[in-house]
């Protein structure tokens, strides 16, 4: 019975050394309502049954392991062996921002590296049910001037910067490290990834500008891999550097002391990075050509969307890189970001516009009246309203007197002198030195005939010259005619 019991327990150890994160278990069991006091909440049965299973201890140490991409945390716990594996996974309900490391406050991103977690970062007082503060900046962070401020695993599943679980898995996730704490564990250790560091993954995303970085996080990655325990972290010149046995202190901005590796774990990581780098080739072939697209938080929360029905406003999932990215062809990556960039831009001038519009407007109050034209309009005279006519005026027998204008009257001095404008200047010349001529031989006896008798004015001379004729008038019967 025994040796039977014995073989079950490594078929059970073996088949969850194997499973994938879809068959681990990612939910809990923890009704919120009937927990008393969260921080004293006591692990579940099931929970401590898998523990034994496993060859761990209640109040054994744990490790925190996060992946961006895919969204999940793991809790991971030491056995009697002091060998650490995996306990359980829970799928992280919102982080922020896009892979890579938080830079400055502010800028919406969930960190990434290695983190102690000491008792005194436990806060069961949190507006976010229960948290735990990451530390966040480090040693690391601190020398590379990074900055930012109360970055916390906790509850409520919404996030600014932070990795927020839901309530059910924070007060799970609150207890095991609250028991760790109290088994005699100083820190727990947090590992903050982009992705898991496999060969294709490192080839997928390595057009990222943060791949020296996560190279650098994935020396640190790959000795937990290989160990199955959490890796000793200092830094020095800037940077991480993991289970290094130095002759002197650990400086972050200084200069790194004389180090070495031990020589077991040289040996070991040497096995691993050859099987690696055949992986890492077989990959680059694979992704030839070919880039990943990193989606933003607004195209992972779109996918996901729907889970925020019939909840609070507060409960703001935003699913995972892996579901809303994709594998693209170099030129359409490059003009898909050039379409955003040009979105953005476009965006950016319309809120611009808009400020100035209020600063203008005081916020729309006082919306200024334009001015007037400065360029004269041509004033158009008003039409003459004629008078209307009733349909029976139609069949009057007589029609109306047209409206004509005033006849044209010319007298025989202007048609002489209409004439005379005819005549070009050096035809008139002569005709007017004769004309003068005859009136000076005349003037004396036309002037004695004038004092005596006035002659009678020309009749012609008094009438009148109409240019047109007035129409004449039309019988009743033609008023459809032409």
């Amino acid at each position: 019975m025994r040796f039977r019991n014995l073989v079950a327990s490594a078929a059970i150890v073996a088949a969850l050394a194997g499973c994938t994160n879809e068959t681990l278990d990612t939910t809990t069991s923890v009704d919120i309502k009937s927990v008393k006091n969260k921080t004293d909440y006591q692990l579940s049965a099931p929970m401590i049954r898998k523990m034994s299973e496993l060859g761990m201890q209640k109040q054994a140490p744990i490790a925190l392991r996060i992946f961006k991409e895919e969204g999940t945390l793991e809790v991971w716990k030491a056995n009697t062996a002091n060998r650490f594996q995996l306990l359980k996974t829970y799928k992280i309900c919102a982080w922020s921002g896009k892979l890579g490391p938080k830079v400055k406050e502010g800028d919406r991103q969930a960190p990434e590296g290695f983190y102690p977690l000491f008792p005194h970062q436990m806060n069961p007082n949190s507006n976010y049910y229960l948290a735990i503060n990451t530390g966040y900046p480090n040693a690391f962070d601190k020398a590379n001037g990074r900055q930012g401020t109360h970055l916390m695993i906790h509850g409520a599943c919404s996030s600014s910067g932070c990795y927020s679980m839901t309530d059910e898995q924070m007060i799970e996730i609150f207890a095991l490290a609250r028991d760790s704490f109290k088994g005699g564990q100083e820190s727990v250790q947090l590992q903050a990834f982009p992705f898991r560091m496999t060969a294709e993954n490192m080839a997928r995303h390595r057009n990222n500008p943060n791949i020296d970085f996560w190279k650098m996080l994935k020396v640190g990655y790959d000795q937990f891999e290989v160990t199955k325990r959490p890796p000793e972290v200092n830094v020095c010149e800037k940077k991480y550097v993991f289970n290094q046995q130095a002759s002197g202190a650990f400086n972050p901005s200084g200069q790194c002391p004389a180090m070495s590796t031990p020589p077991a774990l040289q040996v070991a990581m040497s096995t691993f990075e050859k099987s690696y780098q055949t992986d890492y080739d077989k990959a680059m072939k694979k992704y030839d050509g070919m880039v990943w697209y990193e989606p933003s938080e607004a195209e992972r929360k779109a996918i996901v969307a729907k889970q925020r029905v019939g909840r609070e406003l507060a409960y703001a999932p935003t699913g995972n890189s892996l579901d809303a990215g994709k594998m693209m062809k170099a030129s359409d990556l490059e003009k898909k970001l050039a379409d955003q960039k040009e979105a953005e831009e476009t965006k950016l001038a319309v809120e611009i516009q808009k400020k100035e519009l209020e600063k203008a407007t005081d916020g729309g109050k006082h919306v200024p009246v334009p001015a007037a034209n400065p360029v004269p309009q041509p004033v158009m005279q008003a039409a003459i309203e004629q008078p209307k006519k009733s349909f029976w005026s139609l069949f009057s027998k007589s029609e109306p007197e047209l409206q004509m204008p005033a006849p044209v009257v010319i007298t025989p001095d202007q048609a002489t002198n209409a004439q005379q404008a005819a005549v070009p200047p050096q035809a008139q010349e002569p005709a007017k030195a004769e004309k003068q001529a005859r009136a000076a031989a005349t003037a004396a006896p036309q002037q004695t005939a004038a004092v005596a008798t006035a002659p009678a004015p020309d009749a012609a001379a008094e009438t009148p010259l109409l240019t047109e004729e007035p129409p004449k008038k039309r019988p009743f019967w033609k008023i459809w005619g032409n």
